[in-house]
């Protein structure tokens, strides 16, 4: 694991400094695992085939190499995860916004019109559900499914109120969930696994670390806050990112 972990950090160094096809496609290839798991653990939740979900979330992988800085002191696994696992989520949201009607089904629903026009001037009134059945030829609970499903294929204003509450109307939009709070809990969650890393390095590991990369320091001016050399900064730097990688990898695919 430790070899593959120093191998893609390194490609990503190489990337950043000179972008290629080539370069990225390396780095896919080193951590395809994360998109295998992520998708198959999706795809035990979904109807979509998992080779579907699979492809998508290469798409997410490639996108966090695309934004990934090595300098933020963040591990390369833990930061793609939410990219990966966000792409599969994307798609299956925007899919599911598209409701597929069985055929004989929207063939009814056509035939629908008409059978109520001709009963409501038949009746002198709206028809029933069951009156309505009986003229189509099918069952009352055939009818009330087939109703549904097509009110449930248009679209549903965000404005619409769902409930009352004591403070007034609940509309839809109130019962979304807010991204930038989702987005603010998720990075704090990053900040707290990553400081839960750090905690678990050298001291003087965790110090070149912090000097380097959070706190954006030359490595020349960490060596003298730590008290070592440079080329020791430089080594326990690449000593450190290994750790870090290790243990974020492990932590990010558990989730």
């Amino acid at each position: 694991m430790k070899p593959q972990i120093a191998r893609s950090t390194e490609l990503l160094s190489d990337y950043a400094r000179n972008p290629s096809v080539a370069t990225r496609n390396k780095i896919v290839q080193l951590n395809a695992g994360l998109v295998h798991k992520i998708a198959r653990r999706i795809s035990f939740q979904s109807a979509e085939a998992y080779e579907d979900l699979e492809q998508i979330g290469f798409i997410g992988l490639i996108r966090a190499i695309e934004r990934f800085n090595l300098r933020k002191g963040c591990a390369f696994s833990s930061f793609a995860v939410p990219y990966i696992r966000g792409e599969i989520l994307n798609y299956l949201r925007d899919k599911s916004n598209i409701v597929r009607i069985p055929r004989r089904w929207q063939e009814l629903h056509q035939r629908s019109k008409r059978v109520r026009r001709e009963l409501a001037l038949f009746l002198n009134r709206q028809p029933s559900d069951r009156e309505l059945a009986e003229a189509l030829d099918i069952s009352l609970q055939e009818w009330q499914e087939c109703k549904v499903a097509v009110k449930n294929r248009r679209l549903v204003s965000l404005d619409i109120t769902i409930s009352p509450d004591a403070e007034g109307n609940v509309t839809l939009e109130q019962t979304l969930p807010d991204l930038d709070d989702q987005t603010r809990r998720h990075w704090q969650e990053e900040h707290w696994h990553l400081q839960s890393a750090l905690n678990q390095l050298e001291d003087k590991t965790q110090a070149a670390i912090e000097y380097v990369f959070l706190r954006d320091l030359s490595r020349k001016e960490a060596a003298k806050q730590i008290g070592v050399s440079t080329i020791t900064v430089s080594r326990h730097l690449q000593k450190g990112v290994s750790q870090l990688e290790s243990l974020l990898y492990e932590d990010a695919v558990a989730v």
